[in-house]
């Protein structure tokens, strides 16, 4: 072998190693950032779907965060109203008791004055303006709020978004007690007295009918919590497959990239000892023809 054809194969070793070395940083680079997808060049279709698949999951998060507080909106709102219709049912056992003849006028005032204190706490529960509810002033902070919202209100009502899509979405029908057998507990006269007392004829019905509004207002409330919770199931099962199908086209194959690591490492090993010896063969020449 003469000495062109030894720098020829010398040559051929070097940039045998180089594209050797290249495939091994770029299999070291995926392992420890975890991206099969280094440059937009090495796969400009997967980069196509992954942006599309990425933007998908996002939404899909966005909508799951919307149906989470939607569902608390509801069970903030069934809370209160079942608090709500064990004072009414305390209002009702009052009104009945207050029907025996045999009381005497002592107490009878201290039924009336548990009634009104009741009525008072469901009046700043539910809220609302004179025009509704009586008074002489409006009941503009009421307790029966959720993150700034009345939940009692004839706004009270939501539009919750429920998928990735902007048509997907489910109305909440507004919780309104302001009006009604319920707003007739928590009336008030223009000087702030309540309409009904405890020894009314009519109390034993009005608490009733109260219980009744109460009662489907809670149904209402359930069959939408419900819903709400198939949904929640149905997006979180979603934004699963959507990060299986980002993770097939974007991660790494830890596997076949270790394999291909050690591969790589073995080739540069070997290519080195291989250029090491191409090296030393000219010498060896020289020093022959020294001799």
């Amino acid at each position: 072998m003469n000495a062109t054809s030894v720098s020829t194969a010398a040559l051929n070793m070097v940039r045998g190693l180089d594209r050797n070395q290249e495939l091994l940083g770029r299999s070291l680079s995926r392992l420890s950032s975890g991206n099969r997808i280094l440059n937009p060049s090495d796969d400009p279709t997967g980069v196509g779907h992954a942006a599309k698949l990425e933007s998908q999951s996002r939404r899909n998060q966005a909508a799951s965060i919307n149906v989470q507080n939607a569902i608390s909106h509801v069970q903030a709102s069934d809370g209160m109203l079942a608090t709500m219709a064990g004072a009414v049912s305390r209002l009702s056992e009052l009104a009945t008791r207050a029907l025996d003849p045999n009381l005497n006028t002592e107490e009878r005032d201290l039924y009336q004055q548990e009634f009104s204190i009741l009525q008072q706490q469901l009046r700043d529960t539910v809220g609302g303006s004179t025009a509704e509810i009586g008074g002489t002033n409006d009941v503009t902070d009421p307790i029966g709020r959720f993150n700034g919202r009345d939940l009692f209100g004839a706004n009270s009502g939501l539009q919750v978004n429920l998928g990735i899509f902007a048509e997907q979405t489910l109305t909440l029908t507004p919780t309104n007690l302001r009006n009604g057998a319920f707003a007739s507990l928590i009336a008030q006269d223009a000087s702030g007295a309540f309409l009904l007392s405890v020894d009314d004829a009519s109390a034993v019905t009005a608490t009733s009918n109260a219980l009744e509004q109460i009662g489907d207002q809670r149904a209402t409330l359930g069959a939408a919590q419900s819903r709400l919770g198939l949904v929640a199931q149905a997006l979180t099962v979603e934004s699963e497959n959507l990060g299986s199908a980002l993770s097939r086209i974007s991660d790494a194959d830890v596997a076949l990239e270790s394999t291909q690591l050690t591969r790589y490492n073995l080739i540069a090993e070997s290519s080195n000892s291989m250029v090491a010896q191409a090296n030393q063969s000219p010498a060896s020449v020289i020093r022959l023809l020294q001799s």
